[in-house]
């Protein structure tokens, strides 16, 4: 597929939204441990183990052993785990990639062409059929690169690994709950190496737990039948606390300096406040009320920006990457009759990724918590910049420029 290339396997940074047990809980999954860890169980000690702790879960010695009998781990699928490097690009140049014209063109054929069954989903969960087809589009073009390996061999290798091995136990366990109910069987289950599995890529246990029989012939099938995979995906967005009738994020235009330390997901306050210090809507006028929305500022006061609503946190359960979820949600806005983004919002001066890495060391030895010191523009090192910028007495816009950079040079030499 042309562009495979830019679908990005979700599962080691989507939150967890379900116990084993099949309820949402919307809590993100255990930490993952270091990129350097060592495996020290051996795996055929690790195989026993977990074949006792799958059988007493109730899944039968039978359907193990056809799954993953006779399995060894696939250590390419470690070593992608290890090297992920996707999201240190800036939203821009995320965005230009994944929400082309071409996917936002079939996202609405598609709502067209299955008007009834969006109908229905909505009706039944309350998401809107623009929602369902960014995400369905950005996960595997429409079904088009759903990954081509084996996934119960990646789930066998990501459980066995020390990084998240947690996690993928229970993912493992919801595969083999598939095949037995009847879903898959184990030579189906083709998807990416991160083990996610149909056209807008569930994880197993989302697959177990939120798969709905839309076509009404016996079985969940997220690989083949469109309309499973519309209501199992308004299902499982449903679950995570969608609000029905609400929007999910607006493109908006600032007209004039604000308190540019209001800009946070973390802060919401009225959209009337917004528009009385000068945010106007992109292509439509906001309303003056008292719904909440954050303003995101994803490439500083100088690139594009948002007002993002509570619907929004759904977007970030998904995927905790802020430039996903604005990718996303920005894409389902357009599929809903939105304006595109301008090309030109993204030429903003932006620091490399050695800049960014060198800037994240500078913080942490000022006692910031950044995360893990990796190029990437992630929350803590958004939040590490915007207490630095008010400091310093620069615009507290969260995003890091040269000019900071400069300053935290200048006083690691002082």
């Amino acid at each position: 597929m042309r562009a495979r290339r830019f679908l990005i396997p979700i599962a080691i940074i989507m939150l967890a939204a379900t116990s084993s047990a099949g309820i949402a809980d919307n809590t993100p999954p255990p930490p993952a441990n270091k990129r350097t860890c060592q495996n020290k169980v051996p795996f055929r000690v690790w195989f026993a183990d977990f074949k006792k702790e799958a059988i007493a879960d109730g899944i039968h010695p039978e359907t193990i052993d056809e799954a993953i009998g006779g399995m060894t781990p696939d250590m390419s699928v470690i070593a992608r785990d290890r090297r992920q490097s996707f999201f240190s690009q800036t939203f821009t140049q995320f965005y230009f990639k994944l929400a082309t014209n071409s996917r936002e063109r079939m996202g609405k054929t598609y709502l067209k062409r299955y008007r009834s069954i969006f109908d229905r989903a909505e009706k039944e969960f309350g998401v809107p059929g623009p929602v369902i087809t960014g995400f369905w589009a950005l996960e595997s073009d429409f079904g088009g690169g759903m990954g081509k390996l084996p996934i119960l061999r990646a789930l066998v290798t990501l459980a066995w690994d020390c990084r998240r091995g947690d996690m993928f136990r229970e993912e493992l366990k919801a595969a083999m709950k598939i095949i037995e109910r009847g879903d898959l069987r184990p030579d189906q289950m083709i998807g990416s190496w991160a083990g996610e599995l149909g056209q807008t890529q569930f994880l197993p246990r989302h697959y177990y737990n939120y798969g709905v029989d839309y076509d009404g012939d016996g079985r969940v099938d997220l690989i083949n039948s469109k309309a499973d995979v519309i209501g199992s995906t308004a299902k499982f967005i449903a679950s995570m606390g969608w609000r029905r009738g609400e929007p999910w994020l607006d493109q908006v235009r600032i007209t004039k300096d604000l308190p540019w330390e209001k800009a946070d997901l973390a802060i919401e306050l009225p959209r009337s406040q917004w528009i009385a210090w000068g945010v106007e809507g992109v292509g439509m006028k906001l309303p003056s009320d008292n719904l909440q929305a954050s303003l995101l500022l994803p490439m500083g006061r100088k690139g594009p920006a948002f007002l993002a609503y509570p619907n929004f946190r759904i977007y970030t359960h998904w995927n905790q990457s802020l430039t996903y979820a604005l990718t996303a949600a920005h894409l389902a806005a357009r599929m809903a009759g939105a304006p595109n983004l301008s090309r030109s919002s993204g030429d903003v001066p932006s620091l490399g990724y050695a800049q960014t890495k060198e800037l994240q060391s500078l913080l942490k030895r000022r006692g910031f918590d950044v995360g893990e010191i990796d190029g990437k523009l992630g929350a803590g090192t958004r939040k590490a910049v915007k207490e630095m910028q008010i400091r310093l007495g620069l615009p507290a816009d969260s995003y890091p420029t040269a000019d900071l950079l400069k300053a935290l040079r200048s006083e690691a030499r002082d």
